[in-house]
């Protein structure tokens, strides 16, 4: 399904209102959960991860019974003026185009969202106006941004036990990289990779890019909601939208890769827990992401080379976040199945 009506009206003012008054997590829903761990047929903690993750699902959604049956998979579309500078191996025409391949059901997303029995939901973000060339001036100005992430919000929606956030927008690892180095620092050369497949001349334009971007714009750059709005896209400021209303519904998050990741560390800059209902879900081939899980305190679920981006890689994980469901509902416990515990 394709979303494209205009987005809703807002400004950052009102979006640091919703920062302000996040929801913490239900402890008592996860301590209910570690108890019930404890007492299953394994030895404590044996199933790793698996039993962290359906903590993590019953802290978030507030529940002592995690379920994953209704998973939301959304991959945000934009546009990038920085692509005329040369620094992906795509044109942008290749959008539109990936667009309505996703609409006819023709990409990776639409394969693994119907594995995962995940309701698959794309939104166009006016990929006939590209954001500007953040080297020329803003990427964006604050209230297309503010109407961007409103947009994002929108995909939260109530019932959704899980929501999964991509992106697809030739350019946009380009405005990843220069998010990074605007929020965490270090050098150019830390933050951008190949993306698309750049090398060479290529890959040199692309980092002169994002250093000449992030120097433009030093005066806003202890703003992060400013810094999203000069280095952004649409898509990204969509994905920081989608996050802040799955907290405020109780939806915990699995993030994609390397611009997903990205445009949630806009987030975490303005508040350090603003991301404690989100995974990230994979570690993507592009060689910062690694960095960058690292300097937000995540650890992606899985590591299979990829870097497709789409929300491939987060479609994926909920598989992990059903397997984790299904032991913590399904396996006897000690005393019923006759086993003798840990003595």
């Amino acid at each position: 399904m394709t979303t494209s009506s205009p987005p809703p009206s807002a400004t950052f003012m009102e979006m640091r209102a919703v920062l302000a008054r996040l929801p913490g997590p239900d402890e008592a829903a996860r301590a209910k959960v570690r108890l019930r761990q404890a007492d299953l047929t394994k030895p404590p903690g044996s199933l790793g991860r698996l039993e962290e993750i359906t903590e993590w699902l019953a802290a978030w959604q507030g529940s002592s019974e995690p379920r994953c049956r209704r998973p939301r998979v959304c991959v945000f579309a934009g546009s990038h003026g920085v692509v005329a500078r040369g620094v992906s191996a795509y044109p942008a025409d290749v959008n539109t185009q990936m667009v309505q391949n996703f609409v006819s059901g023709g990409a990776a997303i639409n394969q693994l969202t119907a594995a995962i029995d995940g309701d698959l939901r794309v939104y166009e973000m006016d990929l006939a106006h590209p954001v500007g060339d953040f080297t020329q001036g803003p990427a964006m100005d604050e209230a297309r941004c503010a109407r961007a992430m409103a947009y994002g919000m929108m995909a939260a929606e109530t019932g959704i036990d899980v929501l999964c956030l991509g992106e697809m927008g030739i350019g946009n690892t380009t405005s990843a990289a220069a998010l990074c180095l605007a929020l965490l620092g270090g050098q150019a050369e830390d933050w951008v990779g190949p993306g698309t497949g750049v090398a060479g001349a290529a890959l040199e334009r692309k980092i002169e890019t994002v250093r000449l971007g992030v120097e433009r714009h030093r005066a806003v750059l202890d703003d992060p909601l400013q810094v999203l709005a000069a280095l952004g896209g649409e898509e990204l400021a969509a994905i920081c939208g989608a996050i802040l209303a799955a907290r405020m519904g109780r939806i915990p998050v699995l993030l994609d890769g390397y611009a997903s990741t990205a445009a949630a560390a806009v987030l975490q800059a303005v508040d350090p827990h603003a991301l404690d209902h989100c995974l990230v879900a994979h570690r993507s081939a592009e060689p910062a992401h690694a960095a960058l899980c690292a300097r937000l305190g995540q650890k992606p679920l899985l590591d299979l080379g990829m870097r497709l981006g789409e929300a491939s890689g987060a479609a994926l994980a909920v598989s992990l976040l059903k397997a984790a469901c299904a032991c913590l509902d399904g396996m006897a416990t000690f005393n019923r199945a006759g086993v003798s515990g840990p003595v």
